[in-house]
C-alpha cells in the first residue's frame, strides 16, 4: 500500500507498488488531465511534478515516490490563474491540445527553478513533443509567464472556471438557413 500526497490531498493506493504513477492518477484518482502519450517517457504528455520537479509519470512507479508530493495539471491552479496557463491562452499555444497539460507542467517546473530562462534553457528543459509544432508559441508563452512571475502585469486570458463549455457555446448564436452564407 502506497501513500503520498496528490494536489494537497493525502492518498493511499491499494495497488501494486510497481504501478506507473500515470495509471494511479488517471484510473484510481480520476485525474485525467495527465495524458498517456507514448508510455516510454519520451513525449512528455504525462508530465507531473513530484516534489516540485517535472517527471514523466509513465516512468515513475507509485512505490518509488512513497511520501512524496505530486502535483498534476488539476492541482497547478484550480482557477486556471497560474501565469503559465494564462500565457498559454494569451499566446494561443494549443492546437489539438493533447500535449498541453504535460507541456504546461514542464514549463511551470522550469520557471520555478529558473525564473528567467534563456531560449537555450527552455530548449533543454522542455523536451516534450508537440505534434502540432507550436514550439515558437510555447517559447513565447514561457517567456511571457516568466515576465509575470517576475512582477510584470498579470495576464487574464483564460475564462473563469465557473463558465461551463455549454454556457459559452450558448452565447454564440446558431446559424440558421437564412443567416448562412
Amino acid at each position: 500500500m502506497t501513500r503520498f500526497t496528490v494536489n494537497g490531498n493525502a492518498v493511499h493506493y491499494k495497488m501494486d507498488p510497481a504501478t506507473p504513477l500515470l495509471w494511479a492518477l488517471r484510473d484510481a484518482s480520476n485525474l485525467t488531465g495527465t495524458k498517456y502519450g507514448c508510455g516510454l517517457g519520451q513525449c512528455g504528455a504525462c508530465t507531473v511534478h513530484v516534489d516540485g520537479v517535472a517527471h514523466r509519470s509513465c516512468q515513475v512507479t507509485i512505490g518509488a515516490i512513497e511520501g512524496s508530493f505530486v502535483t498534476t495539471i488539476e492541482g497547478l491552479s484550480p482557477d486556471r490563474g497560474h501565469p503559465v496557463q494564462q500565457a498559454w491562452v494569451a499566446e494561443q499555444v494549443p492546437q489539438c491540445g493533447y500535449c498541453q497539460s504535460g507541456m504546461i507542467m514542464a514549463a511551470a517546473a522550469l520557471l520555478a527553478h529558473t525564473p528567467h530562462p534563456t531560449d537555450g534553457e527552455v530548449d533543454r528543459a522542455i523536451t516534450n513533443l508537440c505534434r502540432c509544432g507550436t514550439y515558437p508559441r510555447i517559447r513565447r508563452a514561457i517567456q511571457r509567464a516568466a515576465e509575470v512571475i517576475a512582477g510584470g502585469d498579470p495576464i487574464t486570458a483564460a475564462p473563469p472556471p465557473e463558465i461551463k463549455p455549454a454556457d459559452a457555446a450558448a452565447a454564440v448564436p446558431a446559424l440558421t438557413p437564412s443567416t448562412k452564407r
